[in-house]
């Protein structure tokens, strides 16, 4: 990429400073980042995209979910595509939009933030995570003005405090960063997931209970948007869930999602039988 096509992307850091990987590769070769490449003009192919992610908090932590459909137009494109990721050990990070990049994006913040503990000694507080995960997305606006958007939700835990405490952020296309209280959803079945959110989610949860209503908020996601991969029973599919506590960020097994599934699974037949 020369000089004249160069993308300046914002830093994260003063001038030489060495503890963001990010502003260090877009000084010395910016073409290697994923939103650093030149498109070409033109109407963009179709791309497979991820959809919906959920995220609540619970008491004493929180809980981030997400379905394995990516789709390309009105094709199922993947079955078994992961959105949610552990960012470090204390915060999570799920991805809607273009599969490929968001992917590429995930893994560029991981590093960004295990860089940033290697070079300062300690980790970076939830705040500055989400902020330097903005400054990423923002860095791929150019591409999402041609179609190519990434709209990621991070959820975390501050571990300075007495107490655990857990939060959640959400964006836009143009970094802007927004944090939301209790409980958010992304991706196209987002707002048939944040109805059932509103309605499930309750102060003082378990992480259990929250694991029930991350489910029950994917479930009915599903049953209204095609994009939105429902538990899969024959091909034994779960959603990909985290949870994040004092402990650091853990995912749950398929066994225990298996239990919770079928439980809702069960719940729900014998409601519709009795109606």
């Amino acid at each position: 990429m020369d000089a004249h096509n160069r993308t300046e992307f914002p830093a994260l850091e003063g001038g030489g400073s060495s503890s963001s990987f990010l502003d260090h590769v877009t000084r010395s070769n910016p073409g290697l980042l994923p939103f650093g490449r030149a498109l070409p003009a033109g109407t963009m192919p179709a791309t497979p995209h991820g959809t919906t992610i959920v995220a609540l908090s619970f008491e004493g932590g929180v809980l981030m979910a997400g379905d394995r459909r990516a789709t390309m137009g009105s094709m199922i494109a993947n079955r078994h595509l992961e959105k949610v990721f552990p960012a470090d050990a204390y915060s999570v990070l799920g991805i809607a939009g273009t599969a490929g990049i968001a992917i590429d994006m995930v893994r560029l913040f991981q590093v960004e933030l295990e860089h940033y503990e290697k070079i300062e000694g300690t980790l970076l507080s939830l705040e500055g995570k989400a902020n330097r995960l903005g400054a990423m997305v923002r860095a791929n606006l150019p591409m999402a003005m041609q179609g190519l958007s990434v709209v990621p939700l991070f959820a975390g835990i501050e571990t300075a405090g007495p107490v655990t405490t857990g939060r959640l952020f959400s964006y836009d296309v143009t970094g802007g960063r927004y944090e939301e209280l209790e409980h958010h959803s992304v991706g196209s079945g987002s707002v048939f997931a944040r109805g059932a959110l509103k309605k499930l989610w309750r102060p003082g949860l378990t992480a259990e209970q929250a694991l029930e209503v991350a489910v029950e908020a994917l479930y009915d996601a599903s049953d209204d948007d095609s994009a939105t991969g429902g538990p899969d029973l024959v091909r034994r599919l779960w959603p990909v869930v985290y949870v994040v506590t004092h402990d650091g960020a853990a995912r749950v097994g398929d066994d225990a999602l298996a239990g919770v599934v079928e439980t809702i699974v069960t719940r729900r037949s014998v409601e519709r039988r009795e109606a």
